[in-house]
């Protein structure tokens, strides 16, 4: 015979307790992972500020107002990506893009800081409307994926040409383009020892290895002689935190030459990080607000002051770390944010300390060869041709230019033409027209 058994009002109310504590408890441990996954994605990630802003300063901005520019946009993405999209994304500005930004945008094309600012906008305007219409789909199908990949490739040759160059290791040759630098020098030698320590912690994967090869060889240049002194407290006063975009330019062919380049590197790589980054967390779900957040990331920093964020691929360090959803990334955020008060110390990091993590960031994107078809010349030789023009005309759009014009020669070359589509012939025009422009003096 069964007996039933009838649960008192005491034992409920316990039995409530306990389960409201199991939950607070569930949250609280949410809370120290998601906070100690963020602590580690600002480790690995800190060191663009002072990486980004002695880029920045090569187009035109003080050093200290490149470093709060890219801890302000830093900060503001990564709110930005935990409160709109819930994602555990680390949004910084992009290395490649600054290099982008900073010598064919500004310096490549003679513009004005400011009217660079501007170009950010525009291109960044272009990259939110892929991603709130059907336009990023239609893209994503129609730019043929070699090419996509060679301009990653390419870029990373690119940074690793301008890590060369700041740490010495090349130099303009007398009887060449560019030759080895000095071996006996102080600056090639601190550079080639923090190479070294770089390499080895990387190769070991050792947590925020960028950061740590940057403070050694901080370390190394204090023995050798080329520490910079330390600087002051930034004036709240008297620092530039919003710039106006100059757009005075905007109606000449040029400023949409620069617009284009800048517009489909953005939306090309935040499209292939954040698809990888939200499949390791097996959530691709959340790419479609992953991606707009990053837009709307990559818009403010016209205003901010620097080239635009993109979704680093430091971003895997938190996710393997255990950063689930947007706490992680509001983490980052005021972490960022409080980077602020150590601004005298980072302007102490000399070129040499930048130099090799520049160098290691190139040799990683130039893993990318491997998804080009290499055995299809039609798809290999408008690549190659992406991958060597830009470091050696020392212009991503140059570069993406040859690269673009070659790929419906070479199909129509085999009868291919078909596989062409509307996209891409156009760009391949427009590129045409701006170097037909160009050697007529226009």
């Amino acid at each position: 015979m069964f007996v039933g058994y009838s649960v008192t009002g005491r034992e409920r109310d316990n039995f409530i307790e306990e389960i409201e504590m199991l939950n607070q408890q569930n949250k609280q441990v949410s809370w120290k992972k998601e906070g100690l996954a963020g602590l580690i994605g600002y480790f690995t990630t800190v060191y663009i500020v002072a990486v980004n802003s002695q880029i920045l300063e090569s187009a035109g901005l003080p050093l200290e107002s490149g470093m709060v520019a890219t801890i302000l946009a830093s900060a503001l993405g990564c709110l930005i990506m935990a409160i709109y999209a819930n994602a555990p994304m680390v949004l910084i500005p992009g290395m490649g893009v600054n290099a982008l930004f900073a010598f064919s945008i500004v310096e490549g094309s003679g513009m004005g800081f400011q009217e660079g600012l501007a170009v950010v906008l525009v291109a960044s305007l272009l990259f939110l409307a892929t991603a709130f219409t059907r336009l990023g789909d239609w893209l994503k199908h129609a730019i043929p994926s070699s090419l996509k990949h060679a301009i990653t490739v390419g870029l990373g040759l690119f940074l690793t040409l301008i890590g060369l160059e700041k740490g010495g290791l090349v130099v303009r040759g007398e009887h060449s383009l560019i030759t080895l630098g000095n071996p006996s020098s102080a600056i090639v030698i601190t550079s080639i020892l923090t190479l070294f320590i770089g390499i080895f912690l990387f190769t070991r994967n050792v947590p925020g290895n960028f950061l740590v090869t940057m403070i050694a060889g901080t370390v190394i240049a204090h023995f050798t002689g080329l520490l910079g002194e330390r600087g002051e407290m930034i004036e709240l006063k008297e620092q530039t935190w919003v710039f106006m975009p100059d757009f005075s330019s905007i109606g000449q062919f040029g400023f949409w030459m620069a617009v284009f380049p800048l517009a489909i590197v953005l939306i090309f790589e935040n499209m292939g990080l954040i698809h990888g980054q939200l499949n390791m967390l097996d959530q691709e779900e959340k790419f479609k607000r992953s991606y707009q957040a990053s837009a709307f990331s990559a818009l403010t920093t016209g205003f901010l002051g620097t080239s635009p964020t993109v979704s680093s691929a430091e971003s895997a360090a938190v996710i393997a770390s255990g950063g689930k959803s947007g706490r992680a990334a509001l983490t980052m955020s005021g972490l960022f944010l409080g980077t602020l008060l150590f601004i005298p110390w980072i302007s102490m990091v000399p070129s040499t300390a930048i130099a090799p993590i520049l160098i290691i960031v190139g040799a990683l994107m130039v893993q990318n060869i491997k998804e080009i078809p290499l055995d299809q010349l039609s798809e290999a030789m408008p690549a190659f041709l992406i991958i060597v023009m830009i470091p050696f005309t020392y212009s991503i759009a140059d570069g993406m230019a040859f690269g673009f014009i070659a790929y419906p020669i070479v199909k129509f070359a085999i009868g291919k033409q078909r596989e062409l589509s509307t996209p891409v012939v156009l760009i391949a025009m427009v590129f045409l027209i701006e170097f037909i422009m160009r050697s007529l003096g226009h």
